[in-house]
């Protein structure tokens, strides 16, 4: 056996112990997805260009988890304006992205998928950010509220990811049992999370996802939880009560309320969504799964796992 066998074989053997209890974590996003139910999502859809003639391209907007309009793109191919009922892809952002412009999707809507991509909350697209807090936060996002959990970003941009899947749903170019989530690091994250959190969700492909493992994560990683690393650094006494709120985020306890197919890719060398992170997670999974290693990637997507991508949801989703 050579290195690299033996390497995936320890990380095929990862199993840290949940830092939540299930029972705990079950009676809070119960209480939380059922406070939602009747919570009306305020969609609105406005026409914009693309230089692509054959799709339709909308500037969709939906109520938040707070009061928080969030914007996303919503594309529709040809077979869905002619009355086909057509799979759906909703693909998330990684950390400081945005939705960018209609042309980015091409790929998806040559495949026959519409495609509904929404904004991160706060960051450098054209979603804002309501959310208050009686705390300050270090630089970045993810430590507002981050002591409070009800008023947290990670609550609030989890039940964005939520919501996006429900406006998919009620699209009516849109067949409701075929919408995957789709998205890297943080996106990937939030594909996840949509599918532990989200009935509707059909197949879901996170790459080289974040929001897991996360203890071990703000040890370590170089990426978005080096903010928390920094909050904590500034204020010892609250590690108990921060590390209570990311529990419940926490993909390493969310994990088994996935049903959907998975696949997920991980990048040996990736210091931000450390191997360690996404295959403590992928190895907790109970439904259908696939992971692809990359021995000599870091935090990066190639152009490989992108064509590996297209054919799982083209089987999972058929």
């Amino acid at each position: 056996m050579n290195a690299i066998d033996r390497r995936r074989n320890e990380l095929l053997a990862y199993n840290p112990p949940a830092t939540l209890g299930a029972d705990e974590l079950d009676q809070y996003w119960d209480a939380v997805l059922a406070g939602y139910q009747n919570q009306s999502l305020n969609i609105e859809r406005k026409r914009v260009d693309t230089p692509i003639a054959s799709v339709r391209a909308e500037r969709v907007t939906y109520k938040g988890s707070d009061e928080t309009p969030i914007h996303g793109l919503y594309i529709v191919p040809q077979q869905g304006l002619e009355g086909e009922k057509l799979p759906c892809v909703v693909l998330f952002q990684g950390y400081t992205g945005d939705k960018g412009l209609p042309e980015r999707y091409s790929s998806w809507l040559l495949l026959g998928y519409a495609v509904f991509v929404v904004d991160a909350r706060g960051q450098s697209g054209e979603t804002g950010n309501l959310l208050t807090s009686e705390q300050g936060s270090v630089k970045g996002w993810v430590t507002q509220g981050i002591s409070e959990i009800e008023n947290s970003y990670y609550r609030a941009i989890t039940m964005d990811t939520v919501r996006a899947v429900d406006v998919a749903a009620l699209q009516p170019e849109i067949d409701a049992s075929r919408i995957a989530v789709v998205g890297g690091s943080q996106g990937g994250g939030l594909a996840l999370l949509a599918a532990a959190l989200n009935p509707k969700v059909s197949a879901v492909i996170a790459d080289i996802p974040n929001m897991c493992h996360m203890d071990h994560g703000v040890l370590h990683s170089t990426g978005s939880l080096t903010e928390v690393a920094q909050y904590i650094k500034r204020y010892p006494d609250r590690l108990n009560v921060v590390m209570e709120t990311l529990a419940h985020f926490d993909l390493l306890n969310l994990a088994e309320r996935i049903k959907a197919p998975v696949l997920m890719s991980v990048g040996w060398k990736d210091t931000v969504c450390l191997p360690e992170t996404v295959y403590a997670v992928y190895n907790k999974i109970r439904s259908h799964k696939q992971i692809n290693d990359y021995p000599f990637s870091g935090h990066e997507v190639s152009e490989y796992q992108n064509r590996k991508s297209i054919e799982f949801l083209q089987e999972m989703l058929k």
